[in-house]
């Protein structure tokens, strides 16, 4: 399907900087004891952004059947709200909650919802998967805490890059497995397929098992899913995943929206405080859901 091209005279020189700024830091070992001390980095605000204001930010535990998992509740009013559940990026070993708090409290803000941001377990320690279990396991327990969150009972799900790939993994899951879908699923910059080359891929598939949600590009078929948002960057490797799933659920019968911010990066939510494209893009994420949440609750 042909994306909705979004472009402004500034996405490509703003990328510009931003690639050769980060070009010019300190490269990072690659090894298992750099990525641990890079986990610990705390975003750098003068590119991540800060908080909304307009909404209040409150950490939450999420009891799991043998594990804890920490998220962070984003409500821009007390009345009950549709709950949006999102995954930060990282390639399945990286990134954290408090990298993306622009976009989760901003989605909250202008989208008119209560957005849980989840900090799911990360490979190598726990490969794939876990952060698809621990994805499914918070929607449901979600829907079983609606009333203490603030909800209405409506619930969306969206993610970026890796999260992305949680997100549309999770509702093939629970399609399958016959549990409530969510009412919208937001797809950004999607990893989607096989990338055998990512420096992720052998540390998140380590037990060599990967099945259709792991890699939902490859699902034999994408009917039953929820209504779905896609964005993609026009500098991103990873385009074409978001395409081709675009061009599989228009053609399965799903109601598919997909976005491309021309002359922009992978990430590009990820430094919202330097890429406009990046603001842009929380705005629009929260006009589509106050779209898909306008209407009276069936």
């Amino acid at each position: 399907m042909k994306p909705e091209l979004i472009d402004s005279p500034e996405y490509g020189s703003e990328t510009d900087a931003l690639l050769k700024l980060l070009a010019d830091a300190p490269a990072i070992e690659d090894s298992y004891e750099a990525l641990l001390l890079d986990r610990e980095d705390l975003p750098d605000l003068a590119l991540a952004g800060q908080p909304d204001p307009r909404v209040s930010l409150d950490d939450l535990t999420i009891e799991l059947p043998g594990r804890t998992l920490e998220a962070r509740v984003y409500r821009y009013a007390t009345q009950p709200r549709p709950i949006v559940l999102w995954l930060h990026g990282g390639g399945f070993i990286g990134g954290h909650l408090r990298d993306i708090e622009y976009a989760t409290s901003g989605i909250a803000a202008n989208g008119n919802v209560t957005v849980v941001s989840l900090n799911y377990r990360l490979a190598p320690e726990n490969p794939y998967p876990a952060g698809l279990q621990d994805t499914y396991e918070t929607l449901q327990w979600i829907r079983d805490h609606t009333a203490e969150l603030d909800g209405d009972g409506r619930i969306a799900i969206g993610g970026q890059s890796a999260g992305a790939a949680l997100a549309a993994g999770t509702c093939l899951l629970a399609r399958d497995e016959g549990t409530p879908l969510p009412d919208r699923q937001i797809l950004c910059y999607p990893t989607l397929d096989l990338h055998p080359d990512a420096d992720w891929h052998e540390w998140y598939f380590a037990t060599g098992e990967i099945p259709a949600t792991a890699v939902p590009l490859r699902a034999d078929s994408l009917a039953g899913l929820p209504p779905t948002l896609i964005l993609a960057a026009g500098r991103d490797s990873l385009g074409p995943d978001a395409i081709a799933y675009a061009d599989r659920l228009a053609q399965s019968g799903i109601p598919t929206r997909l976005v491309e911010y021309a002359d922009t990066m992978h990430a590009f939510l990820n430094f919202p405080a330097a890429l406009s494209a990046g603001r842009h893009a929380v705005e629009l994420i929260g006009a589509d859901l106050r779209s898909t949440f306008s209407a009276p609750r069936a």
